[in-house]
C-alpha cells in the first residue's frame, strides 16, 4: 500500500493583514513625536529658572499703611460697676483686624474682628478703677489709633489690702498676662504661649483651652512665666481661653487669638516636580512605544521573506511506503 503526501504549491505570497496596518501606526507615533517636542519646548522656555548654586534667595513683606480706624469700645458703659469677673466687653472694630484690650495700660485679652465689623470678648478686671481701651492691630501687627475709655470698677475687694488702682503684684489678687499677638504659624508647627503669672499664692494650677477641641493641664510652685506649647493641625483663627487658680481658691482667666497661615510647609519635602520634568518623564514611554512598533513591523518583513523563499524552493513532495 503507497501512501502519497504531496504539500501545496505556495506563491511566496502572503495575504495582507486585517487587523494591524503599521502605516497608521506610524503616523501616529510621528504626530505623538512631533506634539510632545513642541510641548516639552514652549515649556521649558516659560519655566521660570530655580534659584542657581550660590545665589540667595530673599522672601519678604511689602509695608502698608497701619490701621486708620479705631475699634470702640459700646459694652460695658462708662462708670459701671460689677461685682463679679469676667465680663464682657464689645464694639466695632475694622474688618481683618486683632483687637487687644487694655486694662490700665495693661493687656487683658484680644480677639478677632468679626466679618460685621464688631468684636466681643470676655475679661478680667483689677480691683477697683479700670481704664479700658481697645487698639486694632493690622496682619503685620501696626497698631490703628486708641479707642475711646471706658471707666469701669470692679467691686470685689482685695483681701486685706485697699482697692487697687493698678497691679500690686505683692498684692493677693491673681491675675494672667501674656503676650498679645500670635500669627504667622502653620498647622503642625507649635506655637508657645507664655503665661505670666502675678499675685495670688501657691501653689498655682493652670487649664489652657486651645480652642480645637483640645485642652492641656500646667501647674506652678510660685509666680513665674509657665509656657504652654501647642500645634493646631488646620488653619484659621482660634481663640485660646486660660485659667488660673491658686492655693486659696482665687481664680484668673484670660483670653486670647491665635491665627493659624494656610497650608504647612515641610521643610523636609521635596519641591514638586516642574512640567518639564513631567515630559522628560514621557519621552522613555514613547520611545519605548515606537520601538515596539518598529520592531513588530521589521519581524514581520523578515518572516514574510522567510516563508516566501521556503514555499518557492521545495518542490512537490512525494513519499512512499512499500510493505
Amino acid at each position: 500500500m503507497a501512501f502519497k503526501i504531496s504539500s501545496l504549491h505556495h506563491s511566496g505570497r502572503l495575504r495582507p493583514h486585517e487587523q494591524t496596518s503599521y502605516g497608521i501606526l506610524a503616523i501616529l507615533v510621528v504626530i505623538v513625536g512631533i506634539v510632545l517636542a513642541s510641548f516639552t519646548v514652549s515649556t521649558h522656555a516659560l519655566a521660570s529658572p530655580g534659584p542657581q548654586a550660590g545665589s540667595i534667595g530673599l522672601t519678604g513683606t511689602m509695608p502698608e499703611k497701619p490701621p486708620v480706624t479705631a475699634a470702640t469700645i459700646t459694652t460695658p458703659s462708662n462708670a459701671q460697676q460689677f461685682a463679679n469677673t469676667p465680663i464682657t466687653v464689645s464694639g466695632s472694630c475694622p474688618i481683618n483686624t486683632l483687637i487687644e484690650i487694655f486694662s490700665n495700660n495693661i493687656f487683658i485679652g484680644s480677639t478677632p474682628c468679626s466679618s460685621n465689623n464688631t468684636y466681643t470678648i470676655q475679661v478680667d478686671l483689677l480691683y477697683g478703677s479700670n481704664s479700658l481701651t481697645a487698639t486694632d492691630y493690622d496682619v503685620l501687627n501696626q497698631a490703628g489709633p486708641t479707642s475711646n475709655k471706658v471707666n469701669v470698677i470692679y467691686t470685689a475687694q482685695a483681701p486685706l489690702t485697699a482697692s487697687l488702682q493698678n497691679i500690686n503684684f505683692n498684692g493677693t489678687q491673681l491675675l494672667l498676662n501674656t503676650s498679645a499677638v500670635y500669627r504667622g504659624a502653620f498647622p503642625g508647627q507649635k506655637i508657645n504661649v507664655p503665661i505670666s503669672i502675678i499675685g495670688g499664692v501657691g501653689p498655682f494650677a493652670l487649664n489652657v483651652e486651645w480652642g480645637d477641641n483640645t485642652n492641656q493641664v500646667l501647674s506652678s510652685s510660685n509666680n513665674s512665666t509657665v509656657n504652654a506649647t501647642h500645634a493646631y493641625s488646620q488653619p484659621g483663627t482660634y481663640k485660646i481661653t486660660i485659667q488660673a487658680s491658686d492655693s486659696q481658691g482665687r481664680v484668673a482667666f484670660l483670653d486670647v487669638a491665635a491665627i493659624i497661615n494656610g497650608q504647612s510647609i515641610s521643610l523636609a519635602s521635596t519641591s514638586p516636580k516642574s512640567p518639564t520634568d513631567t515630559f522628560l518623564i514621557l519621552w522613555p514611554l514613547y520611545a519605548i512605544s515606537a520601538t515596539l512598533v518598529v520592531g513588530f513591523w521589521l519581524g514581520e518583513m523578515r518572516e514574510k521573506h522567510i516563508l516566501a523563499n521556503v514555499y518557492s524552493s521545495v518542490p512537490n513532495l512525494t513519499h512512499s511506503n512499500n510493505p
